[in-house]
């Protein structure tokens, strides 16, 4: 039998073969052809897979940085992993994703489509930064990315009532409104002075597009802060007319060193005040009626308060007449019992050299005459429909808080503000409060308004026209207010939760957020009695000291209880340092006041700023810097005559007039400060 293999069209026979059958000995052979041509074409379509997965992981490189499908990691120029973001909200389908030029983007996650992109963007040779955008198109999605940060120490977002430095965050949070409040009274919240700004010991720094609905959370088991952009059980709202879809976005940059890497984010992305306060303000104390007289204020105890400032012979930048000097909450008139010759008052406080600044807040309380008018000519915050007011409460009773988006209910506040200057000669007011918490969790405001905090904007605004010597607790996105930031009141005690030990991380927190002109709170705190670490009312000696100490190595000095409570031991030390606050700390701050408006940098700063390779640096809470030629380094322990001392390499004199030339960092282990001493070092 012959087989014809068939040939071309015409069917030639090409070649002629004989059949054969196979036996049961050639049968594995065939079978192991079959199993090597398979494992041949798995293994042709194993490589055309890992070729087209290096050019899928190729496609989704840019510089520095690698994306997956559950998120990204940035690299520094050394090739060490800087930062690591997860994504929460889905898994990225990356065959849906395209690059063009120094933006990549992709359109669907496994189980719907959204937008999102991460675009490369290098500003300057030494920094490297990235745009990021995750947007929804289905309302009332929640967008959340998960930040590692176990690879270096955090600072920034906001102040806190327990503060530390660098962020110390404990037990596990899910993400709340990052919205400002008083952490005095709601001590677990975000506090009155805050940005969506967070920067990092390895050079990393993060900054929330102020348009995102953003919430906070963490998880520090995990060393992870969550950012979440969302709308629904918020008090955060779309765009009028806009569907509920949130957007989370922002800018991740990378620079060389820490200080560098502020410097630029600083000057590209927050405000810059226009001015400089008033002199006076940086060189003279400030004396408040609060901490010693509280609410019992009256016109007798003033004047005998003013007579003592002289009496012992202070300096005096302005008096601050504190609460209840009205009748009511939301008066705009002095309470004719407890004030009956206000006109005269003021002649006389004018006559002795004081210059007299009042207390004033947001709200209207519906016993005051002003309440029912600015009910009727919807001036006030309303509830969610926009038909009636919405009454608050706050620590002084229940009322309206003024809708300051609202012009004429500006205007009217504005009114109040100009006639109490006009009638008595007031030269500036402490705007306090301003914190989101004080509206209602749904609220509607004349004006629409995104975010929440954007209420506190518009409050810090009205004190413009009192830059010289106003006074603000609160602030988000007011570093242009020209006026002195304070921290929200301390209790007399020594600790880390609104205590002495706070003040120092409280007020490199607030620096690095942009707000260079602080007050810092009253030498020795509120002297509650349930809040005041000694036997009577008022605060103990010795924190008295220490506090006095350090306030006069801040920008400003306030006081509030008069050191001649304390007898004439503690008036000669207040004096001491009033004089050095004087000499040597206001002339340093008055030259960088100036530095600010151009650049931003702190005034008050910490010790990594000149000491940037410097790990330990990163980590300390209880010295800073006064530009970058002054460090201070209070006692901040009860009982305690002496503390430990890091000194940055460098060339160094003592207060005491001893010399430190030192080519790495120093520790100087129990370095014996005096209690009517605060360690001080000037670089030479």
């Amino acid at each position: 039998m012959y087989q014809v293999v068939p040939g071309g069209a015409g069917g030639t026979i090409t070649d002629v073969i004989p059949k054969q059958k196979h036996t049961k000995d050639t049968r594995p052979l065939v079978g192991a052809g079959v199993i090597g041509l398979l494992l041949v074409i798995a293994a042709v379509t194993a490589w055309c897979y890992y070729i087209a997965s290096l050019r899928k992981a190729e496609l989704l490189k840019t510089q520095l940085l690698d994306l997956n499908k559950d998120g990204y990691i940035i690299r520094n120029q050394g090739g060490s992993i800087v930062f690591r973001m997860d994504f929460r909200s889905g898994t990225l389908d990356l065959d849906s994703c395209s690059k063009e030029e120094e933006i990549l983007r992709c359109g669907r996650t496994t189980d719907r489509k959204l937008k999102f992109f991460i675009k490369t963007v290098r500003p300057k040779d030494t920094v490297q930064c990235y745009r990021v955008r995750w947007e929804e198109l289905v309302p009332d999605i929640p967008v959340e990315h998960a930040m590692t940060y176990k690879f270096a120490h955090w600072y920034g977002g906001a102040v806190s009532a327990i503060q530390h430095w660098p962020i110390s965050l404990s037990g596990q949070q899910a993400p709340k409104p990052f919205v400002t409040s008083d952490i005095y009274s709601n001590r677990d919240e975000f506090g009155g002075i805050l940005e969506s700004y967070w920067l990092s010991s390895n050079a990393t720094a993060i900054k929330i597009n102020n348009s995102v609905p953003f919430h906070l959370g963490w998880n520090d088991t995990e060393k992870t802060m969550y950012f979440q952009a969302r709308y629904h059980d918020t008090p955060f709202k779309p765009n009028l007319g806009e569907a509920p879809c949130a957007e989370l976005s922002y800018r991740v940059c990378v620079g060389s060193d820490v200080t560098s890497i502020h410097k630029y984010m600083v000057r590209r992305y927050f405000n810059k005040p226009y001015k400089v306060p008033a002199k006076v303000m940086f060189e003279h104390p400030l004396w408040s009626t609060w901490a010693l007289h509280k609410r019992d204020i009256d016109q007798e105890k003033l004047l005998m308060y003013a007579a003592n400032i002289r009496k012992y012979s202070f300096n005096c930048s302005h008096l601050e007449l504190d609460d209840r000097y009205t009748k009511h909450y939301g008066d705009f008139e002095f309470d004719p019992v407890k004030f009956p010759n206000a006109s005269e008052m003021f002649q006389k406080l004018k006559s002795d050299g004081f210059l007299v600044s009042l207390w004033i807040h947001p709200f209207v309380n519906y016993d005051s005459e002003n309440f029912h008018n600015l009910v009727e000519r919807g001036l006030f915050v309303r509830e969610p429909t926009g038909r009636l007011p919405a009454l608050v409460h706050w620590w002084n009773g229940i009322g309206g808080i003024l809708d300051f988006t609202n012009p004429e209910a500006r205007d009217w506040f504005a009114s109040q503000l100009r006639s109490l200057r006009s009638k008595y000669g007031v030269s500036s007011f402490k705007f306090d409060a301003g914190e989101t918490n004080y509206l209602p969790w749904k609220f509607s405001t004349k004006n629409h308004i995104r975010d929440p905090s954007f209420f506190t904007r518009r409050y810090t605004e009205m004190a413009l026209h009192y830059n010289d010597r106003a006074e603000l607790r609160s602030g988000y996105q007011s570093q242009n207010i020209s006026c002195f930031f304070r921290p929200i009141d301390r209790d007399s005690l020594w600790g880390y939760e609104l205590g002495l030990k706070s003040l120092i991380p409280t007020v490199l927190t607030i620096s690095i957020l942009g707000y260079q002109f602080i007050l810092p709170d009253m030498i020795g705190g509120n002297a509650y009695l349930n809040h005041t670490s000694g036997e009577r009312a008022l605060p103990d000696k010795e924190l008295y000291i220490r506090w006095l100490e350090l306030s006069a190595f801040m920008p400003s000095m306030q006081f509030s209880i008069p050191p001649w409570e304390y007898g004439n031991e503690v008036v000669e030390i207040a004096r001491k340092y009033t004089a050095i606050h004087e000499s040597i700390v206001a002339p340093r701050v008055l030259e960088l006041a100036g530095e600010v408006l151009d650049t931003g940098d702190p005034i008050i700063r910490p010790l990594w700023w000149i000491a940037t390779g410097d790990e330990t640096a990163y980590k300390i809470d209880s010295q800073f810097l006064i530009g970058d030629d002054l460090m201070v380094a209070p006692v901040l322990e009860p009982g305690k005559q002496e503390r430990d001392i890091y000194l940055p390499a460098g060339h160094w004199r003592s207060y005491k007039g001893e010399r430190f030339d030192i080519k790495e960092a120093l520790h100087l282990t129990d370095y014996p400060v005096d209690l009517d001493e605060i360690a001080y070092f000037v670089w030479v």
